[in-house]
C-alpha cells in the first residue's frame, strides 16, 4: 500500500524521541513549502479579477476567476485527500503543487493569445495549487498530540505569510517583467505563481522522507491492535464535530472570499492603482496567514469555541468598516481587508482542529479533502457571486451582507457546546 516498509515504521514504534524529531523536522519542510506556495497563491489572487475583467469586457463577470479557480480547489482537494491517504502526504501534496504550477502557465498563454476559454480552463487549474496550500496545514498535525494541534497547524499556516506578502507586492515588479517579455501585464504575476507552485512541489518531493503520515498510520494501527490508544480505538470519527468543523470554515470561507474577490475591482473603480491594490491585498493576506502562530497557542489554550466566536465578531467588524468606509482610503480599506484576514483566520485554524481531533490516521487524509472540497465550494460559490451582488447593487451591500453572515457563526458554536462536541 505504502512504499515504505513495515520495518521503517517499527523504528518509530515506541520511541517518542524519535517520533518528536520527525515532528519538528516535517513542520520544517511545511514551513519551505509553503513559502513557496503562498506566493503562488497571492499572485494569483491579487491580478485574477482584473485579468478577468479586461479579458471578457465586464465587471459583471470579475467574481469568476475566483469562482474558478476556487472550483477547481475543490476537486484537486478530494484527489490531494485520497493520494495522501493511499499513498502519502508527499505524493499527495507534490501532485496538488506541479498542478496548480501547469495552471498558472496556462493563465499566461491565454493571456498571449487572448483565449477566454483557455483562461478559464486554466483558472480551474490553477486551484489545484490553492487546495494544496490549504491542505499543507494538515501534514504538520500527522505526529502531534492533541494539545499540539492547533499550534501545529498555525506553524504550517504563518509560514505561508511570507511568501503571501511578497506575491501581492511584486505585482508591479512581475507586470514590468512580463511588458519585457511580450507578454500582457497582468498575466505577469501568474508567471510568479506558475514558478513558486512547482518550486513548492519539489520540495517537498525531494525533502518530506519518511512520510509523516504514513509513520503516523501505521503507529496508529499498531496501537489499535494492541489496544494501547484510548484515542485511536474509541474515536475513530466524532461526526457532530466534523460536521461543527466544516460548517465553521465554510462560513468564514464564503464570507472573505467574496469580498476579497471584489477589493481589486472596487479599487480600481475608484481610481487606485496596482500598487495600491497589492498593498491592500497584501495586508489582507498577510493577516490570514501572520498571525497564525498566535492563533493556534490560543485555540489550543482557551479552546475551539472561544476562538469561533471571536472569528465571527472579527469578520462582522470587518464587513461594517468596508460598507462605511470612504471610498478613497486605503487606510480604511487596509484596517477592514486585515480584520477581514484576522476572522477567516480564526475560523480555519478552529475548524481544522475539530476535524483533527474528530478523526484518526486510518481516516483522516481522506476526511480532511472531503473537507476542503466543501471550503472550496463555499469560496466558489462566493466568488462567483460576488461580482453578480456588486453589479447589481454595490460593494458595500456585498460587505455589509458578508458580516451578517459571519455573525452564523456564534449560534453554531453555542450550540456544539451544549451537544458536548
Amino acid at each position: 500500500m505504502y512504499s515504505e516498509t513495515n520495518d521503517l515504521a517499527q523504528g518509530f514504534i515506541d520511541n517518542p524521541e524519535k517520533i518528536k524529531k520527525l515532528y519538528k523536522r516535517t513542520l520544517i519542510i511545511v514551513v519551505i513549502s509553503q513559502m513557496f506556495g503562498g506566493a503562488g497563491l497571492a499572485a494569483g489572487i491579487t491580478v485574477g479579477a482584473l485579468l478577468a475583467e479586461q479579458m471578457l469586457g465586464t465587471n459583471a463577470f470579475a467574481g469568476l476567476p475566483a469562482g474558478l479557480f476556487t472550483l477547481g480547489s475543490a476537486g484537486a482537494a478530494m484527489i490531494v485527500g485520497r493520494l495522501s491517504q493511499r499513498f502519502g502526504r508527499r505524493i499527495g501534496l507534490v501532485t496538488g503543487f506541479i498542478t496548480g504550477g501547469i495552471g498558472a502557465v496556462g493563465v499566461v498563454i491565454a493571456a498571449i493569445i487572448s483565449s477566454v476559454f483557455l483562461l478559464l480552463v486554466s483558472l480551474f487549474i490553477y486551484g489545484a495549487g490553492t487546495a494544496t496550500n490549504l491542505q499543507a496545514r494538515y501534514a504538520g498535525t500527522d505526529l502531534a498530540n492533541k494539545k499540539q494541534r492547533a499550534t501545529a497547524i498555525s506553524i504550517a499556516m504563518v509560514s505561508t505569510t511570507f511568501g503571501a506578502i511578497a506575491g501581492p507586492n511584486l505585482v508591479v515588479v512581475m507586470g514590468k517583467f512580463a511588458l519585457s517579455i511580450g507578454v500582457p501585464e497582468l498575466a505577469g504575476p501568474f508567471i510568479l505563481s506558475a514558478v513558486a507552485f512547482i518550486l513548492a512541489g519539489l520540495v517537498l518531493y525531494v525533502m518530506l522522507r519518511p512520510d509523516p503520515f504514513i509513520i503516523a498510520l501505521m503507529i496508529n494501527t499498531y496501537k489499535q491492535e494492541r489496544n494501547e490508544d484510548s484515542e485511536a480505538t474509541n474515536q475513530t470519527r466524532n461526526k457532530r464535530g466534523i460536521t461543527v468543523g466544516v460548517t465553521i470554515m465554510v462560513l468564514t470561507q464564503i464570507v472573505m472570499l467574496a469580498i476579497m474577490t471584489m477589493t481589486p475591482v472596487h479599487m480600481e473603480h475608484h481610481g487606485h492603482g496596482l500598487s495600491d491594490i497589492g498593498l491592500v491585498i497584501g495586508f489582507h493576506i498577510g493577516a490570514m496567514y501572520l498571525p497564525s502562530l498566535f492563533t493556534g497557542i490560543l485555540v489550543d489554550k482557551i479552546g475551539r469555541t472561544a476562538m469561533t466566536i471571536a472569528s465571527g465578531f472579527t469578520l462582522l467588524l470587518s464587513g461594517v468598516i468596508v460598507a462605511i468606509a470612504p471610498t478613497d482610503s486605503v487606510i480604511f480599506l487596509v484596517i477592514s481587508l486585515s480584520l477581514l484576514g484576522l476572522g477567516w483566520n480564526f475560523g480555519l485554524i478552529s475548524g481544522t482542529a475539530l476535524i483533527v481531533d474528530s478523526t484518526d490516521a486510518s481516516s483522516r487524509a481522506k476526511t480532511q479533502g472531503t473537507t476542503d472540497v466543501f471550503i472550496a465550494l463555499a469560496g466558489a460559490a462566493g466568488g462567483a457571486l460576488s461580482g453578480m451582488v456588486v453589479a447589481g447593487s454595490s460593494f458595500e451591500t456585498l460587505s455589509f451582507a458578508g458580516g451578517i453572515l459571519s455573525f452564523i457563526l456564534i449560534p453554531i458554536v453555542i450550540w456544539s457546546r451544549r451537544s458536548k462536541v
